[in-house]
């Protein structure tokens, strides 16, 4: 009687805790992809990623898992492609060669071929974050409207071919290039710069220096600068400034940096072909070899497998390297 009262002088009934559950949590229809969590309004649920993560795993782990079976394969006698029988013969040749009367002995052969390899990246990498370090300081201490537009002439390179990049520096560097032309000028005589490791080593610095200038720059163009006037004001010199502050909050950019240019670096091919004329040997123009002229696959496999190896192990190393580094920074900060 009284909840009719109530009713009646326009006040409205209690709310029982079964329907203060249906205000609460309104009714959603479930759907096929439906998460069994509450899904934010705008949101999709987390089925809807399916698709594209398997087409992302099958164009990426799809060649590499097709890579790494082809170098357990058997090499055809006659013409290129694998005989699928399960073989390791394609790793012992790295290390070791057979002569016609079947007597194993090692091989260094390709061992070097590695070694000059990983010479020119470590020679590439350490120029580049050298170079980058200073340019990237020097472009955070420059007003915002400047450094924005340091940054978009950084980025030029990117918007042309790299081997057009490359042909470019062939024109300089050969005979009847500016760089001859001047040494003939001043009576040095013409050098054969073209067609060495020297001139591969730059088109190697060349491709890889805005990789790290760009990471550098993002780890110093946040720094506060006035630590560095605070060092100053109790008696640090500038050596000290430049190895405990400085270069302790461009650690997370060095680390990048080394990834961006070591890796690549390792395994390039361009830079050697066209401007070492194909004199300086290293692991990406031996893979394409063996490939191409050489018709042995499995081996081709074999040490595209390899580099695939060190590139994973240095990607490990250089995450690792990374979040101590920023972890240092922040401290350091």
């Amino acid at each position: 009687m009284s909840e009719q009262s109530s009713t009646l002088d326009g006040q409205k009934p209690p709310i029982g805790e079964a329907q203060r559950g249906e205000v609460a949590r309104p009714h959603r229809r479930r759907t096929l992809f439906s998460a069994s969590g509450g899904i934010k309004p705008g949101m999709l649920s987390h089925w809807y990623a399916i698709p594209a993560i398997i087409v992302g795993l099958l164009f990426t782990l799809g060649p590499i898992c097709v890579i790494v079976a082809f170098s357990f394969m058997s090499q055809p006698d006659v013409g290129g492609g694998v005989v699928y029988k399960f073989s390791t013969n394609a790793y012992k040749k790295l290390l070791f060669t057979t002569d016609f009367l079947g007597r194993t002995s090692f091989d260094p052969r390709y061992l070097k071929v590695f070694g000059t390899s990983l010479w020119q990246a470590l020679v590439t990498t350490f120029i580049c974050i050298v170079l980058s370090f200073f340019i990237a300081l020097w472009m955070s201490l420059r007003k915002p409207s400047t450094q924005r537009l340091l940054v978009l002439l950084i980025n030029i390179p990117f918007w042309t071919n790299l081997i057009v990049r490359t042909y470019a520096w062939m024109l300089i560097l050969n005979e009847n290039g500016p760089i001859n032309g001047f040494l003939k000028f001043i009576g040095a005589g013409s050098k054969q710069l073209l067609y060495t490791s020297g001139a591969s080593l730059i088109g190697l610095i060349f491709t890889f220096l805005p990789f790290a200038i760009m990471p550098m720059y993002s780890a110093l163009s946040g720094f506060d600068f006035r630590l560095v006037e605070a060092a100053y004001d109790l008696g640090a010199r500038k050596l000290t400034v430049m190895r405990r502050i400085i270069l302790r909050a461009a650690k997370p950019g060095v680390t990048s940096a080394v990834a961006l240019c070591f890796i690549p670096a390792f395994g390039s091919y361009v830079q050697p072909v066209l401007l070492g004329g194909g004199r300086v040997l290293m692991v990406g123009n031996l893979i394409a070899s063996q490939f191409s002229e050489a018709r042995n696959w499995p081996f081709g496999a074999a040490l595209s497998t390899v580099i695939l190896l060190i590139t994973l192990l240095c990607g490990v190393a250089a995450s690792i390297g990374g979040g101590k580094a920023a972890r240092d920074a922040g401290m350091a900060v």
